[in-house]
């Protein structure tokens, strides 16, 4: 029997997610009739690779909805050390940006999605240095959970171990999943997961899903073949087709595809276990044969399953539900844990579908703040006529019967206890390591996100009691977008954040600067836990400026370290991530800021920034004192650019303007007549490549990269003024790089430029491509692969010095 409870709430324990923000899912009667079919499928495969945007939608789409087995993708990270076409987020933020995407695409393709705790720390040429950063065990331990729960028949990688996987996680990806595909089975490996309600499990195979990606083809005739590009009729889509529309959701790493059709073969390697020979599950009972024993038993439920697909009315699926309540009765008996529950799951989803139940659980705001109330509407609508009711619907344990196509409506004011535990993503809720996150709850690894705050429905269906859980979020309409719904956030009552996080001083800097913290309110005033008496004068959504007592220009120990944390001891700085493909993402850290006295020198005062994908590049020229104006298209005439002394363009500004290619005459005259053109990476691969001229000589962009921040860099021309003018640059301003040292560098390079760096990774030969500089007329034309864009917000002082020397025209001041 169900507990009667209505709400469940747990605000102590169970921090909101940052999902849902659609529409809640719908299903037209053909999508209903493809969930009613997989009730007779028990199988499922686990894809595993190292990134979002690994995995092989197609085939997931293919596996999820045609073969109609339980599908999941295991992504060892959660891309955060990648670029981002769509805006300035980096590291943490950009792997929340990911994950989302991820949950997106896999509410398209059908697949289920999870993690791992290895931190993408950027691109890594060998599985070795992956996995000694992620941490071996660590890693492995995670996969061995994922695949221990989720029981995969066949496990697919995307890679191999070898160095055709292109990148070092990819091939640590496939090492970890072989090693995992052992280890799961082994009753002597990570024991402390079989106390945690899990038994060991042995898949049946472990396949390589081979690949031809350009000049890469690692498919041969004889390896096994699967078509997947067959059309769905009850979908109206092809493979093909679902699968661009579940990769486009990868929109921050600008990978929107086209839709394919027509006979597409993928092609797999077997690794370990017996090699398929005419379907990849081949030798696995997928049907109810492999937990239904007693002959009685099995015709029981196949002959009804088979009974409610052939007599399914697309026009009446509530007369599905009877035979559905029927068949949840009859699974609740069979002794498989595992596919009892998948199996239940599935039919009460068929039931809510076939029955028309419209369930809602919303707030009319996104804040459940700490010590408030929050006001939760609840909204029913059997909108068929089902045999139904509600129970528990109130706090007095009303019963209500359901009368078709009506709305029962409840108001539930909740409190908010002011211990709540605030939202946070629960891999960021400890300090993280280098390269992976530490999560003590081994019940949360492998989750996309938090499971949020939701309400309890209990009905009864056909005599039947069924609880059906449904997210708490906040809904709103837009004047143009429509209905929206959003993640709801157990917030402070108070928020904290200090402005700027970065501050830049350095000799000669006559400027006044002073941190400020900024207070804003999110409660009605009246219980603030706070002793701050400015605080309880404000006004609910106000926002209070308070300058820190912190002098920059006399502070000893920033004289003597060059380097300051100021901090309050308050997990209550929100973080704010806002982008219409995914929920709105918001998460807590401390308030701080960090303040650099840098040995810096400066020339010039005005910089005009050509914006590309996004960098806080601009924030980080201001703090070193210079004024920045942002230029558009019609900015870029001859007697506009004269005024500033350096232009700049954004990473990436090559790829995402393209009417950058208009501008290239006038950018070479500015140059010619005494400017400064720095140019910053450029991508040039398949995703997106430069299609203008960038430089008054040509020279293309590769690929290459050197991904080692601490590898040593050679002054290949250590008297040329960047190195020398205005600062001094040694190789002490190259300690302390994080991630990287370039990406994307230049070759095929003409005789008309110097080529001022040379560095390399362990292994390899030395790459002289990150930093090239050509005179052209009067000014300087200066292309860079380094990664200033990471460099700077970080407070590298070394990159602020280089940086500063790129951008000081000394022939002109000559």
């Amino acid at each position: 029997m169900l507990k009667k409870i209505f709400l469940i709430f747990s605000i102590f324990n169970i921090s909101f997610s940052i999902s849902e923000a659609q529409t809640p899912k719908t299903y037209a009667s053909s999508e209903i009739l493809l969930q009613l079919k997989k009730l007779n499928v028990l199988g499922s495969v686990l894809y595993i690779a190292a990134h979002p945007d690994d995995e092989n939608t197609r085939l997931l789409a293919y596996l999820a909805n045609e073969k109609m087995y339980r599908t999941g993708y295991l992504s060892l990270t959660r891309g955060d050390g990648g670029q981002n076409l769509i805006g300035d987020e980096q590291g943490v933020d950009l792997g929340l940006i990911r994950t989302q995407e991820l949950l997106a695409a896999r509410r398209i393709d059908g697949a289920e999605q999870f993690f791992s705790r290895a931190y993408d720390f950027g691109f890594s040429k060998s599985s070795e240095e992956a996995i000694s950063t992620w941490g071996h065990d660590k890693v492995l331990s995670d996969i061995v959970w994922v695949i221990r729960k989720f029981k995969p028949d066949v496990i697919i990688t995307r890679f191999p171990e070898d160095s055709r996987a292109g990148h070092g996680h990819h091939s640590a990806s496939a090492i970890l999943a072989s090693e995992a595909f052992d280890a799961a089975a082994d009753s002597t490996k990570f024991t402390d997961q079989l106390t945690q309600g899990i038994a060991i499990w042995q898949a049946k195979r472990l396949l390589w899903n081979t690949f031809n990606f350009g000049s890469s083809n690692t498919q041969s005739e004889n390896q096994f073949k699967v078509d997947v590009g067959m059309y769905n009729p009850l979908l109206g889509k092809s493979y093909g087709e679902i699968s661009a529309l579940s990769r486009s959701q990868h929109k921050s790493q600008g990978f929107g595809v086209p839709a394919q059709r027509g006979t597409t073969l993928e092609y797999f390697q077997n690794t370990k276990g017996q090699a398929p020979v005419n379907d990849l599950l081949e030798g696995v009972n997928v049907s109810w044969d492999r937990v239904l024993s007693k002959l009685n038993d099995k015709a029981n439920v196949q002959l009804l399953i088979d009974s409610i697909i052939q007599y399914y009315s697309p026009s009446n699926p509530e007369k599905s539900v009877p035979q559905l309540v029927r068949l949840y009765k009859k699974v609740e008996a069979i002794n498989d844990v595992y596919w009892r529950e998948q199996k239940l799951n599935q039919i009460k989803n068929a039931i809510e579908i076939c029955s028309g139940l419209f369930l809602d659980a919303t707030t009319n705001s996104q804040y459940a703040v700490r010590g408030d109330t929050l006001k939760i509407i609840k909204v029913i609508n059997d909108r068929l006529g089902i045999n139904t009711k509600v129970i528990n619907w109130t706090s007095a344990n009303v019963e209500k019967e359901l009368k078709k196509n009506i709305n029962l409506i409840d108001t539930l004011n909740s409190l908010i206890p002011i211990n709540a535990k605030l939202s946070q993503p629960y891999w960021l809720d400890q300090p993280m390591e280098k390269g992976s996150f530490n999560v003590s709850d081994q019940q949360l690894i492998g989750k996309g996100e938090n499971d949020p705050m939701n309400v309890d429905f209990l009905i009864n269906i056909e005599g039947q009691n069924f609880s059906f859980k449904k997210s708490i979020r906040y809904k709103y309409t837009d004047p143009v977008k429509g209905e929206i719904y959003q993640p709801v956030y157990v917030m402070p009552q108070v928020t904290v954040s200090i402005q700027p996080p970065l501050m830049i001083t350095f000799p000669g800097d006559k400027r006044n600067q002073a941190a400020t913290s900024v207070y804003k309110l999110y409660t009605d005033g009246k219980n603030i836990v706070s002793a701050n008496d400015d605080l309880k004068q404000m006004k609910k959504g106000e926002s209070l400026l308070k300058k820190l007592d912190y002098d920059i220009k006399n502070n000893s120990a920033l004289k003597k370290s060059g380097k300051q944390e100021i901090k309050l001891e308050s997990e209550s700085f929100l973080h704010e991530i806002t982008y219409d493909h995914i929920p709105s993402i918001k998460y807590f850290t401390t308030p701080k800021t960090v303040i650099e006295s840098i040995d810096l020198k400066k020339v010039g005062s005005t910089i005009g920034y050509i914006t590309g994908a996004g960098d806080k590049v601009p924030q980080a020229l201001e703090q070193m004192g210079y004024k920045v104006t942002t230029l558009k298209e019609s900015d870029l005439t001859l007697n506009n650019l004269k005024q500033f002394d350096a232009v700049i363009t954004g990473v990436r500004a090559y790829n995402t303007n393209e009417w950058m290619s208009n501008s290239y005459a006038v950018l070479m005259q500015y140059v010619k007549e005494g400017g400064v053109l720095l140019s910053q990476y450029n991508t040039n691969n398949f995703i997106s490549s430069v299609k203008s001229k960038i430089g008054p000589f040509p020279f293309t962009i590769s690929r290459s990269r050197v991904t080692d921040e601490t590898a040593k860099v050679n002054f290949l021309l250590p008297n040329h003024p960047v190195l020398n003018y205005p600062n001094k640059i040694t190789q002490k301003d190259f300690e302390g790089w994080i991630q990287e040292r370039s990406i994307y560098n230049a070759e095929s390079i003409d005789s008309n430029y110097q080529r001022i760096l040379s560095m390399k990774d362990t292994g390899e030969n030395e790459q002289d491509g990150s930093l090239i500089i050509a005179n052209y007329g009067k000014g300087r034309f200066i292309y860079s692969g380094l990664v200033f864009f990471r460099e700077l917000p970080a407070g590298v002082p070394g990159a602020y010095r280089l940086f500063a020397n790129l951008i000081a025209n000394k022939r002109k001041a000559k």
